[in-house]
Order: structure tokens, then C-alpha cells, then sequence
């Protein structure tokens, strides 16, 4: 809560500077909108910039999701079979080492215009930060739990599920906490490639007709989703790992 009512602080003093450069400057329009212009753009556009941000906000869900459960398998699949994990995670470094902007035109070659390819790039940009995470988090296990683990007769694969995973948990949750910021990124890198609604349609159909507030009005409700995602990752924290409360 604290972390939110930061930034909810930080946000209004962004504006207020943001009004006082408007004030002092005075550049035109287009260059730079006042905050109250682009107040005034959800009120015209309401349903608009709703019909778009449903788009977007659906393509975030789905490619945080596919993301981490990609992340999570893979992660559990390094840690299970070490040959694997040799073999696998270093075309996984190999793959996050490209440019989103690289391989967002390829994904919409390979997927079209529509949903699919936002879903995809999201879901690679996610994939990283929470399969290292959680990998990282796998591999640190106090060996004398391991040792102890090894005395009983559960299987390799059992104390993995049942020892290693859950200790692992905050470490985890520390990747999404990395990747919910990320999301928004991937949806709307491919929507600006390809896309006939989102809110990154949005912005490129309004930047070619010189409508910057409507830009503003759309990243503003791009950066309240994010705060939002992270604030849902937040609140998730507790509830996966009880024993590790944070201070």
C-alpha cells in the first residue's frame, strides 16, 4: 500500500511540473498538451479509448500468464534435469539477448495482425524474468535441506514439488514483480508493429494526425494498468509465501 500511495505521489508531482513547463513555455499543442487537455480526451473519447484499452488490457492478461507458466515449467524442467538445463538455457539467454523491436515484425509475420502476436511478445518478455527467478531461486535451497530431503523416500521429482518449489516461492515472486511492468510493454511494442485496435493503435493512428493529447490520454491509461498489474502481483505475494512476510 505504501509502495502504491508513492507513486500515486510521484504521478502528481510529474503533472504539476508537467502544468508549471505548460505555464512557463507555452509550447503549442501538439508539441506539448496541457494535463487539462488531456483530462478533457476521456470525457470526448470515453468509449473509444474503453473499446481499445480492452484490447490491450486482454493481451497483457493472456501473454502474463502464458509468460509465467512458460517460465515457471521451464524453470522446474532446469532444475529437474540438469543435462536439459544445460542444453536449453543457453538459447534461452540467446533468445532474450534480442531486441524486442527486432523480433516484434517477425511475431506478426508469423502471427498476423491480430491478438496472437501481441500474446506472443508479451509472453517472450515475460518468459525471462521469471524463469531466471525462479531457476535462480531452485538452485539456492539451503543444501542441508536437500540432505534431509535425500534421508526420506520421497523421489527426486517429489522434493522438487513439494521442498524446492515452495522454498523457492519468493524468489519467484520477485521475477513477476520484475515482469508486470514488462507486459504492457509487449502488448503495445506489438501493436505499434501491426494492429487494427489497442491502445498502441491508438497511439500511432493519433501521433500521425498530430493528436498528442489523445497519445497522453493513452499512455496515462497505459501506466494505470501497469500499477495496477504490479499492485496484483503485490497483493498475490502473502498469499503464495506466508512464512516470508516483508517489512
Amino acid at each position: 500500500m505504501r509502495a502504491l500511495s508513492g507513486a500515486v505521489r510521484t504521478m502528481l508531482t510529474l503533472v504539476a511540473a508537467w502544468q508549471a513547463i505548460v505555464w512557463l513555455v507555452a509550447p503549442p499543442r501538439y508539441i506539448l498538451p496541457a494535463p487539462l487537455d488531456v483530462i478533457a480526451v476521456f470525457p470526448r473519447q470515453w468509449r473509444h479509448l474503453l473499446d481499445h484499452t480492452l484490447v490491450t488490457t486482454g493481451e497483457i492478461a493472456a501473454g502474463f500468464a502464458a509468460g509465467t507458466l512458460l517460465g515457471i515449467a521451464t524453470a522446474l524442467a532446469v532444475a529437474a534435469l540438469p543435462r536439459f538445463g544445460r542444453m536449453v538455457w543457453p538459447l534461452v539467454l540467446v533468445l532474450q539477448a534480442f531486441p524486442v523491436f527486432v523480433l516484434a515484425p517477425v511475431l506478426v509475420l508469423w502471427f498476423g495482425f491480430g491478438m496472437a502476436s501481441k500474446v506472443v511478445m508479451t509472453t517472450l518478455i515475460i518468459f525471462f524474468p521469471v524463469a531466471s527467478a525462479f531457476v535462480d531461486g531452485l538452485r539456492r535451497i539451503d543444501p542441508e535441506i536437500l540432505d534431509a530431503t535425500a534421508l526420506t523416500s520421497a523421489s527426486r521429482w517429489q522434493a522438487l514439488v513439494h521442498v524446492r518449489a515452495p522454498l523457492a516461492l519468493p524468489a519467484l515472486i520477485s521475477g513477476l514483480r520484475v515482469a508486470a511492468p514488462l507486459a504492457p510493454l509487449g502488448a503495445v511494442v506489438g501493436e505499434w508493429v501491426g494492429a487494427s485496435a489497442g491502445l498502441g493503435f491508438v497511439m500511432i493512428q493519433a501521433n500521425a494526425r498530430m493528436q498528442t493529447d489523445t497519445v497522453f490520454a493513452a499512455m496515462a491509461i497505459l501506466a494505470v494498468l501497469t500499477l495496477a498489474l504490479r499492485r496484483a502481483v503485490d497483493a498475490l505475494a502473502p498469499r503464495l509465501t506466508p512464512w516470508a512476510q516483508e517489512r
